[in-house]
């Protein structure tokens, strides 16, 4: 199981990059906010990321997911990507990795007692 949520995790970060950095952006169904893509996928990736590296700390998983978004809005600076980079993005993707850390801590948890 643990190599399927790792496959999962690595699936879905790439997914998010590549979304990230595609000229105009995608149009996703319903054209939820931008904001909102950012904390779903954050989020996602850090619950995932939680569980699959269940070594790693959580702490780093964090910082690591707050490097990617980082990385991310520089990458966005390119003008070839025409893509806006905005500090407001990074900061939805900071707090949407944090709460999905707290909640992969208590997943983990909940696993380890049962």
């Amino acid at each position: 199981m643990t190599r399927l949520l790792q496959l999962v995790f690595w699936a879905a970060l790439l997914f998010a990059l590549v979304l990230a950095l595609w000229p105009q952006g995608p149009t996703l169904p319903g054209n939820p906010a931008d904001k909102l893509q950012h904390m779903a996928a954050f989020f996602t990736l850090a619950v995932l990321g939680g569980l699959a590296f269940a070594r790693l700390s959580l702490l780093r998983l964090f910082v690591l997911l707050t490097l990617f978004g980082g990385l991310i809005e520089l990458a966005q600076l390119f003008p070839d990507l025409q893509r806006d980079a905005d500090s407001a993005d990074l900061v939805a993707d900071i707090f949407a990795a944090a709460a999905g850390v707290l909640l992969a801590g208590t997943l983990r948890r909940l696993f380890a007692r049962g």
